[in-house]
């Protein structure tokens, strides 16, 4: 049966009819949060949807230098590139709410989560991209992928999470991985204002990683969430140039608008949708561990579009960090009918 000849149909109702799951995990990408009924077939491709959208989310995260320091380059600032990052994303993320026929309402108790949900992240973006100033992007980047073992500190302190030695060793082997693949410069040195303000970073987004996985947010659509996220969150940006004397500045360059337009597309839109609709699934460790490709993706883009070689140590971490991930997909085949575990809010 093809897709076309769907269209009388209701989409749960194939989805839970015996036809091949194929499409599911691709549709899982485009609706976040639709998920299998409650059986064993439709758990199991639940988690597998939901490490598809984090590897998705990690993967389109770490697209941040390579959009974000051609703008530094010509002569924008951070907090210029977030305004504008931040501002195209929220209109487009508006066109594409109102094509999917999604309401904007939510409940007046949802306001609060998640107007404090928008500064977390925006402060965590502001941090990541001040620190570029400090120290390289790679040398920021494998810094930063200390947030995972900050969930998952967070999770078992506060919420009684248990931390099974699968989720340790895969902590461990993609922290291992990450530092394979950094590799400094001859002469280069790690800042320390740098290194504070990309571990602040961290610790920013690992809160929001742990605030949005709570009862209320997760009940509501997941494009509807990443809306709301950025509206709250790009306030900050016109705050800081009223009060803190910042200028914006605008760019004069077609290319200057493009990678702007890509940073509100990859490393904002897809990567914070496909990280709430993960997180419904697998949990907050779970998904900060698929963080690991973040410096992955880095190391690849620099392969096709900047000519770089990959060295044998490279290799080896990428390998570190595709086991640690493979680990915790593997972990999710475990069937349980109460797969993801949200905490009150």
């Amino acid at each position: 049966m093809t897709l076309q000849g769907l269209t009388a149909m209701k989409i749960q109702s194939f989805f839970e009819c015996n036809q091949p799951y194929k499409y599911y995990y691709l549709f899982a990408i485009f609706a976040p949060d639709f998920e299998m009924k409650n059986n064993e077939s439709g758990i199991a491709l639940n988690n597998a949807a939901g490490c598809i959208l984090a590897a998705v989310a990690a993967v389109s995260y770490g697209l941040n230098p390579t959009f974000a320091l051609p703008l530094y380059a010509d002569g924008m600032d951070p907090v210029s590139v977030l305004f504008l990052r931040y501002g195209m994303a929220i209109p487009m993320l508006a066109v594409l709410i109102v094509c999917r026929g999604f309401s904007f309402r939510i409940p007046a108790g949802n306001i609060l989560p998640l107007a404090v949900l928008g500064i977390l992240m925006s402060l965590s973006s502001l941090t990541l991209f001040v620190s570029y100033n400090y120290m390289a992007a790679g040398i920021a980047s494998t810094i930063l992928f200390v947030y995972p073992i900050l969930v998952a500190v967070i999770m078992a302190v506060f919420f009684r999470e248990k931390l099974s030695l699968r989720i340790v060793v895969c902590l461990v082997l993609a922290s291992a991985g990450i530092l394979m693949l950094y590799h400094s410069e001859p002469g280069e040195t790690i800042s320390l204002a740098g290194t504070v303000i990309v571990l602040l970073s961290a610790l920013v987004y690992a809160l929001y990683l742990v605030g949005i996985n709570n009862k209320k947010v997760m009940g509501l659509n997941s494009l509807v969430v990443t809306f709301y996220v950025l509206l709250f969150g790009f306030l900050l940006f016109p705050a800081l140039m009223l009060f803190g004397g910042s200028e914006l500045v605008i760019p004069d360059k077609w290319n200057m608008w493009l990678n702007s337009a890509a940073l509100a597309l990859f490393p904002t839109i897809i990567s914070l949708v496909c990280t709430s609709g993960a997180i419904k699934r697998i949990g907050s460790t779970s998904t900060a561990i698929f963080g690991a490709l973040e410096p992955v993706t880095a190391v690849i883009m620099g392969i096709l579009l900047f000519n770089e070689g990959m060295t044998l140590r490279e290799a080896a971490g990428i390998i570190l960090i595709l086991v640690s991930v493979s680990f915790v997909i593997a972990n999710g085949r475990k069937i349980k009918k109460n797969l993801i575990k949200r905490t009150d809010s």
